[in-house]
């Protein structure tokens, strides 16, 4: 499966998940729940995802200012799983330190920045992300 066909994949499986919400015919998996529950806190993507078309064709370029709401609402998603496993060791008491200092969607975003600053230079380098200087990273927000 090439790139395109994993973006849309993913693109497809938050629109479906976002529908079945709205439409409440359909139970939701443990996995589609986290989803919902991290567009439910994003109504600025609500219209993207209530469009199928623009869902899996809109194109989201930083260097015009766009955020893409998909690795958005991923990175939520992703750094939730870290807390809930404490993975990377000691981000659960971080997150815990965080959200009593600015409630949980803030804290969210500013972990959000740490946690894309690791995985871009894990990119440069093209090493494993380094979990120790994203551990020293969320310190220094806390």
């Amino acid at each position: 499966m090439d790139h395109s066909e994993q973006r849309d994949q993913l693109r497809m499986f938050y629109y479906t998940s976002w529908k079945k919400h709205r439409e409440q015919k359909q139970a939701l998996s443990p996995l589609e729940q986290q989803i919902v529950a991290a567009i439910k806190e994003h109504p600025e993507y609500h219209k993207i995802l209530e469009d199928k078309e623009t869902c899996l064709n809109a194109t989201y370029l930083p260097e015009m200012g766009d955020s893409n709401p998909f690795l958005h609402l991923g990175m939520h998603i992703g750094l939730r799983e870290q807390v809930a496993t404490d993975r990377p060791t000691g981000i659960a008491e971080l997150y815990q330190r965080l959200t009593t200092l600015k409630g949980v969607h803030e804290a969210e975003h500013a972990m959000m920045e740490c946690l894309a600053e690791m995985i871009w230079r894990a990119q440069q380098t093209q090493q494993m992300p380094d979990e120790i200087i994203y551990l020293d990273c969320l310190g220094k927000i806390t």
